[in-house]
């Protein structure tokens, strides 16, 4: 399957993680069972890591590094994938009727979110080095980048903008 392919393919993975975002609150439940939304997002992770891997192209000893890392830097991900979402969220209930204070706050944080997750992959772009060949650390973060784009195009498109007193798709 060609680079190509597969990064239309994800589309609805990109979806799923923007997901997340109407997930984050189901997710914070105390209870043992999982609820039906928690498991399609497990669901999603879990196409989403089968699609990277089968885009890779893994030899079995790259794989055996890469993987551990890979979930230790999607768990930092998935964190402000999480924190973006909040902001979302809070965003659109508020988005009418924000004070100066207000939009300062919300454009800090979004800001904040975007350099927390470059710092996250410059953690990380060293630990893949060592276990990557320098194309193959280059082509993750490609994806990574790619994935993260149709994500946030998908954002962009359900989020109003600041002050617009028309109606908004996200749930108002």
């Amino acid at each position: 399957m060609s680079l190509g392919k597969w990064v239309i393919g994800c589309v609805s993975a990109s979806l799923a993680l923007l997901a997340v975002g109407f997930i984050a609150p189901a997710m914070a439940k105390t209870s043992s069972a999982p609820t039906q939304r928690q498991l399609d997002f497990e669901a999603m992770k879990a196409q989403r890591k089968a699609a990277i891997g089968q885009a890779m192209t893994l030899t079995d000893q790259e794989a055996q590094g890469f993987w551990p890392l890979y979930n230790a830097y999607e768990g930092k991900m998935d964190a402000l994938e999480m924190r973006h979402a909040a902001e979302v969220r809070a965003f659109a209930k508020a988005f009418r009727n924000l004070t100066d204070a207000d939009a300062k706050a919300k454009l800090d944080e979004v800001i904040a979110i975007a350099q927390a997750r470059l710092d996250t992959q410059k953690e990380f772009i060293p630990k893949f080095r060592a276990v990557l060949s320098q194309i193959k650390t280059t082509r993750f973060f490609q994806i990574d980048n790619k994935l993260h784009a149709m994500v946030q195009c998908d954002i962009a498109q359900m989020v109003p903008l600041a002050g617009d007193a028309g109606p908004t798709q996200m749930g108002q």
